[in-house]
């Protein structure tokens, strides 16, 4: 039952922290309104274009996540934003629960159980909740579900939980491939290098034929950002402090000893695309970005631990003992610089002072109708109408709904008024409402 037990307080912790951003209309992103889109048109059986990205976007041309399909379901009985919130968050506490289970077999139950919660409030997950719903939530349960099957020596489940990995998004064909040479040398079976081939053969479909296919520029959208050209000019360029305290994170996390693994070589393949991008928001420890690196970090030291069981060496024998407990002592000097830290603190990091203008906002614009908005609001609308992100070339839409404080316009965006003719110049706007720096403009 302690498995369980984890599982059950990461996702009561996560969700309270999920609640208490949405009650004070906290937007990281235009993410978690496109994953929405995305449900919602899973949930009426229709392909998922996703008007936030464009007219007539198709989100299988972003990236390569039909694994996504299974939100379908579930938005069709919650229709609501929030419950993608709510499915990460358990997706993090299947992750919990399995790490944990194999943390209790391998090392005892009370280190096992500290183990598996110092997972669960890992810094990556974190980061990932914080950012709301990402497709990798469910890379991460996978991962945890597999890496737990090969640290108990079960091959053919580790294979099993790892090839839907390849439906969550397209790069984790490579993980898929780092880990089936792993199982391979490990079992002296043939399943790993089916597994590698699996993977293999999904991301070169998917990143060469499938995405450019779907996207409307004919390309993968992603590769542009990787210079090969401009990294061997300037191979320097690769050394970035953000990228070191990545890496630092992932050592600390994994008690160090994750590096005594091969299960350490399955980190490379996502921090090879992180690192060699050009774009800076994929290099340091924010965001969602490590949370698949958080199951493979913990397996990897769990691996280590008991792989130095065995060493000839007294002092790595010795190390091994306590490496369990760096992890643990770690999460706990981390805390209190991590997202649900926040929690602490609520009034002060969850204003709910615009909370009011934000209701009377929504309440304004009508189910069904066509907005166009920036970041501010586009979470609480996309459920219930047809959202444009407002740096697209969209149609007119029937409201304009904007967040001067906090949507991320451009400073000379000053109003409603402006925005529409800046957007829309052929069109007549009407202000509506306005207050705390929420307007919305009907067109006429």
């Amino acid at each position: 039952m302690l498995p369980v037990g984890v599982g059950l307080v990461s996702i009561a912790a996560y969700t309270v922290f999920s609640a208490m951003q949405w009650r004070s209309f906290s937007a990281p992103s235009w993410d978690l309104g496109i994953f929405t889109q995305l449900a919602r048109q899973y949930a009426a059986f229709d392909a998922p274009i996703v008007t936030i990205k464009g007219a007539g976007f198709n989100l299988l041309g972003d990236h390569f996540h039909p694994l996504l399909v299974l939100l379908g379901p579930v938005f069709a009985v919650f229709p609501h934003a929030f419950t993608l919130l709510v499915v990460q968050n358990a997706l993090f506490g299947v992750a919990a629960a399995a790490l944990t289970f194999g943390a209790i077999t391998l090392l005892g139950r009370r280190t096992g159980t500290l183990f598996g919660l110092a997972f669960a409030f890992s810094w990556g997950l974190q980061g990932a909740v914080e950012a709301q719903f990402h497709e990798i939530a469910f890379a991460v349960a996978l991962l945890a579900l597999s890496l737990t099957a090969f640290l108990l020596r079960k091959w053919m489940a580790c294979l099993l939980w790892a090839m839907p990995l390849v439906f969550v998004k397209e790069d984790l064909g490579l993980t898929v491939a780092a880990l089936g040479l792993v199982l391979a040398v490990r079992s002296r079976r043939p399943l790993g290098v089916w597994l590698a081939v699996w993977g293999i053969s999904w991301f070169a479909l998917a990143s060469l034929v499938i995405l450019p296919l779907l996207n409307p520029n004919g390309a993968w959208a992603y590769s542009s950002s990787i210079d090969p050209a401009g990294i061997l000019a300037d191979p320097a360029a690769l050394l970035q402090p953000q990228k070191g305290v990545t890496l630092a994170l992932l050592l600390v996390a994994g008690g160090l000893i994750v590096v005594r693994s091969p299960l350490a070589l399955v980190l490379l393949p996502t921090l090879a695309w992180r690192f060699l991008s050009d774009n800076p928001g994929y290099w340091g420890p924010t965001w969602q970005y490590s949370a698949v690196l958080m199951p493979i970090a913990f397996g990897a030291a769990l691996d280590g631990i008991v792989l130095v069981r065995r060493s000839g060496w007294r002092w790595l024998r010795g190390y091994g003992r306590q490496a369990a407990s760096v992890s643990i002592v770690a999460a706990l000097v981390l805390a209190t610089t991590l997202p649900l830290f926040k929690l602490t603190d609520v009034p002060a990091n969850f204003s709910t002072d615009r909370a009011a203008a934000a209701t009377a906002a929504l309440r304004v614009v009508p189910d069904g109708a066509s907005v166009e908005s920036d970041i501010g609001l586009m979470n609480f609308l996309v459920e219930r109408t047809d959202v444009y992100w407002l740096g697209n070339a969209n149609p007119v839409p029937d409201y304009l709904v904007i967040d001067l404080q906090a949507g991320g316009l451009p400073a000379e965006w000053t109003s409603a008024q402006v925005v529409g003719r800046a957007l829309h110049p052929d069109a007549t706007f009407t202000t509506i409402y306005a207050a705390d720096g929420y307007e919305v403009a009907q067109s006429r």
